[in-house]
């Protein structure tokens, strides 16, 4: 099977001729531009549904379904379209994908009832597939010890959600917002046409034809998968699902108009997507699992400020009654989203790091059913968002739900890894007598073992079975672990 380097794989370690240089540079970012407006496409509700919503009269819930539907397509035609990319190119799937979007995107200036709407946001959802198209696709045409900048630089066209902030709201006030869909058409259109122009094809990146679907889906099998699925529903399914809310949420809690509040909503897309490569870089250097780390808990901290809704309190001193507001003004409101926005980037890369290290040989697939996990948290989670509003009446409770899944990571991350911190450092004593200092893992399994050698769950990368360690870990194991 074809590595990510498409080549064998030692080949990391020679020379890469100029040639491929400039192919690989026209590959990155003629795939970072195309993937920039198929997100920016799929991001479109997050301004469009304000005038429809006031249009059609929707509740919170209505309008949390209507801004995710794209994304629930996006979501469940990613592993498909990962083992597509895999079979056929990278080239060839992304270019038909966008051209297959363009007439459900215009179409949407026609409609005229919700159930219209949400026909429509399904089909122009398969935009938002082209992650798992373009991940694989760029990441083979790169060397392992670059491969996270290279993910991490075409991650970086998750700022398109930023993008529609930006140019949506003046369409939509200029022509009204059946213009908007009109253009988003021509635009992918004409990027589907670039692509295909600047971007190459390597059949040595294919995977063998005789690999079947079930042969690729038994990932499913490695609990790794799934520990790295809940961490990218929460750092990119919370990223999706907050782009699409916060700037309805500017408009409603601080009466923001729509092109202030999309400007202010874009303070945190704009870095939750173009810093995405600053991600990349630093899990090359640190490893994906202490990047990780950081980036919980740097989510748990502001989510838990941003939960706390806007309160009056009245309290009764000595001299009489003295009224007393607590909540976060809009300059700190968007200071922390700012903040939440660079953190989620650079998890969204430490967390394809972990793929890219530790699934070389099949991160079409794994990176499709990744994706999924994050992307159906991008649409249950603006689903959810408009549910507790309408309960409980309280707008942050959106943030108080994020908290929560933040608080699983982190639990989940610590429990999985302790193994790993209990295990010895220590080497038994060889024929000399001595023992020796055995550094632990680095921060990513696959990073340096091709697997690990605990009796019990790996720390790393979960996993129960003996095999081969290039270095001892253990006393009670041998440098050939025969279990």
């Amino acid at each position: 099977m074809a590595t990510l380097d498409g080549t064998k794989n030692n080949s990391s370690n020679k020379a890469v001729e100029p040639g491929m240089r400039r192919k690989q540079a026209s590959v990155l970012i003629s795939s970072t531009f195309a993937f920039t407006i198929c997100f920016a496409v799929w991001m479109m509700f997050a301004v469009l549904g304000i005038p429809i919503k006031t249009s059609l009269g929707l509740t919170e819930t209505q309008f949390g379904l209507l801004a995710a539907m794209p994304v629930l397509t996006g979501s469940l035609v990613r592993v498909p379209l990962g083992i597509w990319t895999d079979k056929y190119g990278g080239r060839r799937v992304f270019f038909l994908l966008m051209l297959a979007s363009v007439v459900p995107i215009y179409l949407i200036s026609y409609a005229t009832a919700y159930w219209h709407f949400l026909v429509l946001g399904m089909f122009v959802g398969l935009a938002g597939g082209s992650f798992s198209v373009g991940t694989p696709y760029v990441a083979r045409w790169y060397e392992k010890e670059r491969r996270g900048l290279a993910m991490g630089i075409f991650g970086a066209g998750n700022s398109g959600s930023a993008l529609t902030k930006f140019v949506a709201p003046g369409i939509v006030a200029a022509f009204g917002w059946q213009m908007l869909p009109k253009v988003y058409a021509v635009a992918m259109l004409a990027t589907a046409i670039i692509f295909w122009l600047f971007s190459y094809t390597d059949k040595s990146h294919l995977a063998p034809s005789g690999e079947s679907f079930s042969a690729q889906m038994k990932v499913l099998k490695d609990p790794r998968v799934w520990r790295y699925c809940q961490y990218y529903s929460v750092v990119f399914g919370g990223y999706v699902a907050l782009a699409l809310w916060m700037t309805k949420y500017y408009v409603a809690e601080y009466g923001f108009d729509l092109k202030h509040a999309a400007l202010l909503a874009a303070c945190f897309s704009l870095p939750g997507g173009v810093l995405r490569a600053f991600g990349g870089w630093i899990s090359d250097k640190y490893g994906a699992a202490k990047v990780t780390w950081a980036v919980m808990w740097v989510c748990w901290v502001c989510f838990f400020l941003l939960s706390y809704p806007q309160t009056q309190m009245v309290i009764e001193t000595v001299t009489g009654p003295l009224a007393i507001h607590i909540g976060l003004s809009p300059l700190w409101f968007t200071a922390l989203l700012f903040i939440v926005g660079i953190a989620m980037a650079v998890g969204k890369a430490s967390v394809f790091k972990f793929i890219g290290d530790d699934f070389s040989d099949n991160i079409g697939a794994v990176s499709g059913v990744v994706g999924l996990a994050g992307g159906l948290g991008g649409f249950i989670l603006p689903v959810m968002f408009g549910a507790l509003v309408d309960f409980t009446g309280v707008r942050s409770s959106a943030f108080m739900l994020l908290y929560g899944t933040v608080c699983v990571s982190l639990v989940w991350m610590y429990f999985s890894f302790k193994p790993l911190r209990a295990a010895p450092t220590t080497q038994p004593a060889g024929a000399s007598g001595k023992t020796r200092a055995s550094p632990r893992p680095r921060a990513i399994c696959g990073s340096r073992f091709p697997r690990c050698c605990w009796r019990s769950p790996c720390g790393w990368c979960g996993a129960w079975w003996w095999s081969t360690c290039p270095t001892s870990v253990s006393p009670t194991v041998t440098t050939s672990c025969s279990g």
